[in-house]
């Protein structure tokens, strides 16, 4: 009976849509279901814990489901729980919603797989090592643009009560989830503003003005609040984003609060955000499109900044030495500067947009990954170490090998060459850590359009070249450079101590990422790395080929990406004097609710500006005694290996990569601090004696 209940309520709903409602025509149900269903569960929970549970819904090709709000048409799914004594669970959490317009009608839905989340909390009394089983009768609305079809079925699931609330993850799982959460929106800090004037709702959302906006849209959770179909009319003010919608003459009054998704482009990324009634300034620039935007200017002209900033960074420093051998060797030769020029610049520009671009990729799907993504695998550690190892001895004057354009000799073909692959390893290295500038632009790259953020961080490409462009197109910079001579020699093998102190500093890498194994497994590969560069020196001293040395390198490489994986073994955590507590969504969530404040540390131990700000403001006497009297809350996340966590938290805050700390006084929102640290900065927020910025 409430099956066909209803089924007759979708139709009734349908009937008094509007006349355009006609469109839409209700079909039985049937065996095969237009949307596929199941409820997926995370993994076991503790007594007393929580765990997500997902409503995995995949329609047919041309059909829709429905968001909570479905706007002028459609209907929102229906829960009935059927739980265990003292089980709960939470209000459904959707992804950004897309728009449907039909008929004039306009629809909030979801045309391709999505998943609804919801937390699932035990009893502090549940039974240890029981299976529990869980079900819910659920209701949902199927819709092609031409008929829509009541659905339900009984979905189960069940959860396994353990100790600790600890188990061993299954990858499948864990990435399937960590893709819905992606689609989440992010919840915003700081409450909107709405005033309503006439039929005009006009709604404040405090949004920074660097971040680049495509076709935005805002949904509002609560039905009746606007007219789903009018027009809405975007506007850029000082730090926020104002919206004009309109309502309907026979609109109810508006509600004291209303809750809201703004999205922010087409690929699904957006933010959750509440509404209060306050006031809304007037005026404002009207979004003309994300293209022209002057925001999308300014993103790009600062992804040029921090590019040429990464050039005195010290996480940049290993390899000065290689682009200051690729300067001084060109010499007074116009067109061999400019050509290399440009080759240099060609280098890093492509490197930088293919790491972004595969950046997207694995974003894309699913994986939560950001910049520098590369260095947290064991492998680009141990390849990078073997890299500086072999060009240490290359400066040192042990073997030559110009492809590189480390050396002094080869032909002008052969030299652009080099300077093209220098730049390639200048931009792969230099990624590390973001500098001033840079947090904005490639914070906003993870929300912008694939196109747009592409040329973030191709334009970060061409800052990093950027310098050594100029030096070749304009003379009197060359013209400062110190002649050529004998001394260049000299000064090429005094290049090799700091290049020695980077290969050092990856072997030290390899340890902190997989304990003594790999540091052991990467010192063993260097050795014999080596010694065969050392045979290839004595083969070319002596004039002959040193083909089968070469080989026996590939070789030894291919061995290296082989073995490490299985090289990686346990590793220790390191000691703060801070008494830093690891990082998680719930230990921020617990200090906050506690009052105290929280000092949020984002670190990893390839980022060379994290190690300075560490020794230089973070971890200092002075520090730690202003935190203890002020009570203050450290918490460190170590991003050296992937974490998805680590990177969610990282997004929310716009930020692409590390270094990042946040700090939060008791009961604001967080702020941001400046990625160069100093530590009067952490004194006097600890001791609250300067405002926040």
């Amino acid at each position: 009976m409430l099956r066909y209940l209803f089924r007759l309520l979708i139709l009734l709903t349908l009937a008094a849509s509007a006349p355009a409602a006609a469109q839409f025509a209700s079909g039985p149900a049937s065996d095969t279901p237009r949307i596929a269903a199941s409820l997926v569960a995370e993994g076991p929970v503790a007594p007393g814990g929580t765990i997500t549970l997902a409503f995995d819904f995949r329609p047919t090709a041309g059909w829709h489901g429905y968001w909570t709000n479905p706007g002028d048409a459609g209907l929102g799914m229906r829960l009935a729980w059927d739980l265990p004594p003292g089980w709960t669970v939470s209000e459904p959490r959707y992804p950004v919603p897309g728009t449907l317009l039909i008929s004039g009608l306009m629809n909030h839905v979801y045309e391709a797989p999505y998943g609804v989340l919801v937390t699932l909390t035990a009893p502090s009394n549940a039974q240890v090592r029981r299976t529990v089983p869980i079900a819910v009768d659920a209701n949902w609305l199927a819709c092609s643009d031409r008929l829509c079809v009541p659905e339900e079925a009984v979905l189960k699931a069940s959860v396994l009560v353990v100790n600790d609330g600890t188990w061993d993850p299954d990858p499948e799982t864990t990435k399937r989830f960590d893709a819905w959460r992606q689609a989440l929106p992010a919840p915003l800090d700081s409450p909107a503003h709405f005033d309503a004037r006439g039929q005009t709702l006009r709604v404040s959302i405090p949004l920074p003005d660097g971040v680049a906006l495509a076709e935005p849209h805002l949904f509002i959770a609560q039905k009746g609040v606007i007219d789903p179909a009018a027009p809405q009319r975007a506007l850029r003010q000082d730090g926020a984003l104002v919206f004009e919608l309109q309502r309907k003459t026979s609109a109810p009054p508006l509600p004291t609060r209303f809750d809201a998704v703004l999205r922010l482009d087409e690929d699904g990324n957006g933010l959750s955000l509440s509404a209060e009634p306050g006031a809304v300034a007037e005026g404002g620039t009207p979004l003309d499109g994300a293209t022209e935007s002057p925001g999308l200017v300014w993103l790009l002209v600062s992804a040029v900044l921090g590019g040429m900033l990464l050039n005195i960074l010290p996480c940049v420093f290993p390899i000065l030495s290689l682009k200051a051998l690729a300067l001084l060797r060109h010499g007074t030769d116009e067109a061999t500067a400019r050509r290399e020029g440009l080759a240099y610049t060609a280098g890093t520009t492509i490197a930088a947009a293919a790491l972004g671009a595969l950046l997207l990729i694995l974003r894309a799907g699913g994986e939560q990954v950001g910049w520098a993504f590369q260095l947290q695998e064991p492998v680009v550690i141990v390849m990078l170490a073997l890299l500086a190892v072999a060009v240490t001895a290359n400066l040192a004057g042990l073997y030559e090998f110009v492809l590189t354009g480390l050396g002094a000799r080869g032909s002008k073909a052969g030299q652009a060459r080099g300077a093209f692959a220098t730049g390639l390893l200048a931009s792969f290295v230099a990624t590390p850590c973001t500098g001033p500038f840079m947090a904005a632009a490639l914070g906003a790259a993870l929300l912008l359009p694939t196109v747009q953020a592409l040329a973030l961080f191709a334009m970060l490409g061409i800052g990093l070249g950027l310098p050594f462009l100029l030096l070749g197109f304009i003379p009197p910079l060359r013209r400062a450079l110190p002649r050529p001579g004998p001394w260049m020699a000299r000064f090429r093998q005094w290049m090799a101590l700091p290049m020695g102190l980077t290969a050092l500093a990856l072997f030290w890498l390899a340890y902190r990422m997989g304990g003594w194994t790999l540091l052991i497994g990467t010192s063993v590969f260097a050795a014999v790395l080596l010694g065969l560069v050392v045979q290839i020196g004595t083969s070319q001293m002596r004039g002959r080929k040193a083909t089968g040395y070469a080989l026996a390198g590939a070789v030894l490489i291919v061995m290296a990406v082989i073995a490490t994986p299985r090289l990686v073994g346990e590793t220790t955590t390191r000691e703060s004097m801070l008494d830093a507590q690891p990082f998680s969504e719930k230990a921020l969530a617990d200090a906050r609710a506690a009052g105290r404040p929280v000092f949020v540390w984002m670190t990893a131990d390839w980022c060379v500006t994290c190690k300075v700000n560490e020794a230089r403001a973070i971890e200092t006497e002075a520090v730690r005694a202003a935190f203890a009297d002020g009570n203050v809350v450290v918490l460190r996340g170590d991003w050296t290996r992937r974490d998805p966590a680590i990177t969610r938290y990282l997004t929310a805050r716009g930020s692409a990569g590390v270094p990042l700390y946040v700090w939060y006084k008791s009961g604001e929102k967080g702020e941001n601090l400046p990625q160069l640290l100093s530590s009067d900065t952490l004194i006097h927020r600890a001791m609250g004696t300067e405002p926040s910025r």
